[in-house]
Parts: C-alpha cells; structure tokens; sequence
C-alpha cells in the first residue's frame, strides 16, 4: 500500500512540473512579444527623429577636393547645421551654393569676416589682415601666397561673407574673380561635426587622398 502511495506521488511530480511549465509559457511569450515591441517602438523613434532632424536641423555634405586640407580632406563626410539655425561668424567652416553663375557647385569653405569689415593680404609674407590686425590661423595648411585676381583691400557690403579655404595655395575662393566675396543668402549651413573621413592625401594639391581613413579624425570641426 505504501508503496504504491510513493509510485502515485512520483508520477504526479512531472505532471505537475509540466502543468506550471504551461502556465509559465503564455506569461514567457507575453515578455518577449512586450520586448520586441519596445524595441520596435524604439526603432521607429529613432527614424523619426532622424528624419525631422535631416528635414529641419541639418543636412550632411561630402567634401570635394583639397582646398580645406589639412582640416577636411575630399570624401569626408560632414554633419552641416542649416543656416537660418545659426550666426555664422569669422572663423565658422561653411557649405555654400548657387552664388554666382561661373561657379554654381557647392563649396565648403572657411568665414575669413563678415559684413562691414575689411580684408587685405600681404602676398608677400601670407599674412591675412582684417581691419588691418593680422588674425591668427593655426588652421591654415600654409600661408597665403596666390592672390587669384581680387583686388585688395576689400571691404564687405551688408549680408557679405569673405571666404577662402585652409589650403590656401590650392583653393579657389573670395580671393578669385569667379567667386569674389559670397552673400550669406547663399550659405546652406554651418559644418560642425565630421561623420565618417576620407582618404588622407600624401601632398596638399592631390586632389584626391591615396592614403588610409584616419578614424580619429571624427568629431566636432574647428
């Protein structure tokens, strides 16, 4: 009798192991159909924020050429702020289109000044004046030799941008007849941040980097 007891009690042991393993399931199944869930929440978040941000804040811009070397070489990827977001300043690294008939591609270039001062170079010595104090450019590749056909000294008229480009031997910009000062109308935005880099270059007039992708380089542009 007592054994047979015993031999009972066994054999509802997994009886009642696998009924509360199906009770455990539906409640196992909610859990993972509640955390797919967030993550697809979450994903669907993130894509709308990108998309409102890439619609009203921002817009990315890829580098053509070396005229901004060593600051940005061609193929980098650059994170731009919409203009009308922000006071653009000398100093400021910016994207520029459609200001003037000979050269209507899109420049990336850096505010030498702005509205109402005066720019003049000494070709001689590369040295850049603006209402006539030399400013310092610790970004520059190398001084300022080439004049391109401006006429100087310039002084800038309401809404007008000096630009020219941190290589400055190898870059055509403010100091150039085709391009001559820049309305700030036609700046796009203001590069702060470089995304993803591109080749390196192996002298400042390639124009094209051989090299390898220097990761390090990304973060906030100055």
């Amino acid at each position: 009798m007592l054994d047979e007891e015993r031999r009972s009690q066994t054999e509802e042991v997994p009886e009642l192991q696998e009924a509360q393993e199906a009770a455990d399931r539906p409640e196992a199944e909610k859990e993972k159909s509640n955390s797919a869930f967030e993550w697809l929440r979450c994903l669907v978040g993130v894509v709308l924020v990108l998309v409102l941000l890439f619609t009203f804040v921002a817009q990315t811009f890829t580098v053509q050429g070396p005229s901004m070397q060593n600051t940005l070489y061609g193929g980098d990827k650059l994170l731009v702020v919409k203009a009308e977001l922000c006071d653009i300043e000398a100093g400021d690294v910016v994207v520029a289109c459609q200001y003037n008939a000979q050269l209507s591609d899109p420049i990336v270039k850096r505010v030498v000044a702005v509205e109402g001062q005066t720019v003049d170079i000494d070709f001689d010595t590369g040295a850049v004046y603006v209402d006539g104090r030399p400013i310092e450019e610790a970004y520059i590749a190398e001084r300022t030799y080439t004049s391109e056909g401006t006429v100087f000294p310039v002084t800038l008229g309401e809404g007008e941008l000096f630009l020219m480009g941190d290589n400055r031997n190898h870059s055509t910009d403010s100091r150039s007849s085709m391009l001559g000062v820049v309305d700030e109308r036609y700046v796009v935005g203001k590069a702060v941040f470089l995304l993803f880099p591109g080749r390196t270059a192996s002298y400042l007039g390639e124009y094209a980097g051989t090299g390898g992708r220097d990761f390090s380089r990304i973060g906030m542009i100055e």
